[in-house]
């Protein structure tokens, strides 16, 4: 592989928290081994569009408590096409652009396989930036502590209603193909059902959960939904079981992007700072078309192959102990 001596990063999909740390992990460890940085913004939008800006050290100061990302984000439909991918290709090559890190979730580490694929002489690693930590390959992805954090708070705060007005609560978090954070927000605030896409056939059991509750006087019921589960969304969840639960007053609520945004916890700024860290020393390394991710906190490197292919699983044994404390 040819020295780099341009890197260029960008962010892709939905923001997370966490992304501008990333941003600066990548920037200041790049200048470090004397690398010149650009900065592409609005994603693959951007590299199709040439919206680059030259980045410096002092580029990415004080934005590690800023959600969001400096360098915006978009999804383009442009890149999923063979010309648009070229035409990227020519920007980056025209911009003497040697190397590229990604930060985003499965669409965009999706792109940069297949234009990995296409264009050897580019290398590109990726960084898991996605408030759902449905990435296979890795433990945690930036901006998901943040996310759960959100959740936890926005819950905590709906119970205090709910007990005082015996109701019961629908609460809808984000999570259209995966259950991670309805499941970890749940157990974190004690909810008495957590319905997500990974496990099929919840309602029934859902209204078995609720009549054992009510059976022992409960006076509030949390239930957290993940939005993309199959029985249609909180509200109708909430429509199916109202009319067997008569006592009980059955609200809904739609966290919705509010977990999307807010300052990234510690957690996500040490992460995502490990992470774009890493990134650069595996691009140093001629690594190519991997992503740097943690298992069992350990930074780790994985194939695109390997993340695109394969699904990450929640854990059954969470599952259960949701039932089980539930009691």
């Amino acid at each position: 592989m040819a020295k780099i001596k341009r890197l260029g990063v960008l962010t892709s999909g939905g923001d997370a928290p966490g992304m501008n740390a990333a941003i600066r992990g990548v920037t200041r460890t790049a200048i470090y081994y004397g690398l010149e940085v650009t900065g592409i913004r609005h994603g693959y939008h951007g590299m199709i569009n040439k919206h680059f800006v030259n980045m410096k050290a002092h580029s990415v100061s004080d934005i590690l408590a800023r959600g969001g990302t400096i360098l915006k984000t978009s999804r383009s439909k442009e890149f999923m096409e063979p010309e648009g991918r070229r035409q990227a290709y020519e920007n980056l090559k025209e911009a003497g652009i040697d190397a590229v890190v990604v930060i985003g979730g499965d669409g965009t580490l999706t792109g940069a396989r297949v234009f990995c694929d296409e264009y050897y002489d580019i290398p590109f690693v990726g960084i898991p930036g996605t408030i759902d930590n449905d990435i296979y390959g890795t433990d945690y992805t930036i901006g998901y502590d943040t996310a759960l954090n959100t959740v936890v708070e926005a819950v905590d705060k709906i119970r205090d209603t709910a007990g005082s007005h015996n109701r019961l609560f629908f609460i809808e978090v984000m999570g259209r193909d995966a259950g991670f954070i309805a499941l970890k927000s749940g157990i974190a605030c004690g909810a008495e059902a957590i319905l997500i896409p990974e496990v099929l056939d919840q309602v029934k059991n859902l209204k078995d959960y609720l009549e054992k509750g009510f059976k022992r006087k409960k006076s509030s019921n949390i239930v957290i939904v993940a939005e993309g589960d199959e029985s249609g969304g909180a509200f109708a969840i909430a429509e199916s079981v109202k009319e067997d639960f008569l006592d009980y007053d059955v609200r809904v609520s739609v966290l919705g992007h509010i977990q999307r945004g807010g300052t990234p916890s510690a957690y996500d700024r040490v992460s995502a700072s490990k992470l774009g860290f890493a990134a650069v020393e595996a691009l140093m390394d001629d690594q190519k078309s991997v992503m740097v991710g943690f298992h069992n906190t350990e930074l780790d490197l994985v194939p695109f192959r390997k993340v695109i292919k394969l699904k990450k699983k929640v854990d059954p044994e969470e599952m259960q102990m949701v039932e089980i404390l539930s009691v």
